[in-house]
């Protein structure tokens, strides 16, 4: 009996340590985020550049992604529940932008593709004038797949189910088996689209690369690189698509095993692809990076001496008067 009590004490202390260290990434991660989103709101001239407003994008919507996962990750570790319909309007918001990110970063491969195989067509083709365009067309692409989820829970869903409480999670709007495939179905063909486009434009810019010379090949081969890790950032958001059907066939079979993976499943391709956006042109983009030191850190380092300068004059004065 002392040895059953001693494990289960262990498992629950393993299991708090989790839910902490995933606040603790959650925070590193918003934070940096509003850094980045703090730079870019900062530099007027970043309005005008078709990569950067589409870096902004990605950006607020990891962050609203991160804080409503986290909010339902908590709520489940707590075993909060909600009304049905509540949650499908949560839900809607974290499907539709979980969709926005990938389809985000496919249009920033495309805009590096013809920045450097369409040079002489890219301010033509990235003008001021689509940006707005190109945003929406991003949102109405990325809520293809939340009509198709919800529609067939709508179709199959009784009035009562709504107002039920209940854990809010995806896995209760597949009602029937086949919900699921419609699902997934909807999201694979996303993928493997996307998949295509960067695929084809690492192609034509290796072609690019081959012929160019000093400072366009350097160009070009930073291209690359960047569009690689596009492609790694979507095959982490491809693998999460797959995680909901390993970690139900786990739960049939352990349900310490079923905890253990999917917090390295929320994790690894949940969190990950989130910090990936950052580093990609947040760091490496040379002007994105000076523009970072100069308005966020050094502004803050500035408002934080004179703010401290104020309360010692304000104290002064007080002394004195």
């Amino acid at each position: 009996m002392k040895d059953n009590s001693s494990w289960v004490g262990g498992e629950v202390r393993q299991i708090n340590d989790r839910v902490i260290s995933v606040q603790v990434l959650v925070m590193m991660f918003l934070s940096i985020n509003f850094l980045l989103i703090l730079t870019f709101f900062k530099r007027k001239s970043f309005y005008t550049i078709l990569r950067y407003i589409l870096f902004a994008v990605t950006l607020l919507s990891d962050s609203l992604i991160l804080l409503i996962s986290n909010t339902l990750y908590l709520l489940a570790y707590f075993n909060f529940t909600i009304e049905v319909w509540s949650c499908i309007c949560i839900s809607m918001v974290l499907i539709l932008y979980s969709m926005v990110t990938p389809v985000t970063l496919t249009a920033m491969t495309l805009e590096r593709y013809v920045a450097i195989c369409m040079p002489l067509r890219h301010a033509e083709l990235c003008s001021q004038r689509i940006h707005v365009h190109c945003i929406l067309i991003i949102h109405i692409l990325s809520s293809l797949p939340c009509i198709a989820v919800f529609s067939s829970f709508f179709a199959s869903a009784s009035l009562s189910l709504y107002k039920q409480h209940k854990i809010c999670s995806l896995q209760i709007y597949i009602l029937h088996r086949w919900q699921g495939h419609i699902r997934s179905t909807v999201q694979q063909i996303y993928f493997l689209i996307m998949v295509i486009i960067i695929a084809f434009c690492y192609v034509k810019m290796m072609k690019v690369a081959k012929m160019a010379s000093g400072d366009n090949k350097k160009s070009t081969r930073k291209g690359l690189r960047t569009v690689i890790l596009h492609g790694f950032q979507l095959l982490l958001c491809l693998i999460q698509l797959w995680t909901p059907f390993i970690e139900n066939y786990v739960l049939e079979i352990n349900l310490s095993l079923f905890i253990n993976v999917r917090f390295f499943n929320y994790v690894m391709f949940y969190l990950t692809p989130k910090c990936l956006s950052p580093l990609i042109y947040g760091l490496r983009d040379d002007h994105f990076f000076h523009a970072l030191k100069k308005y966020a850190f050094f502004d803050l380092y500035k408002t934080n001496i004179l703010q401290g300068r104020l309360v010692v004059f304000n104290r002064q004065n007080v002394q004195y008067s």
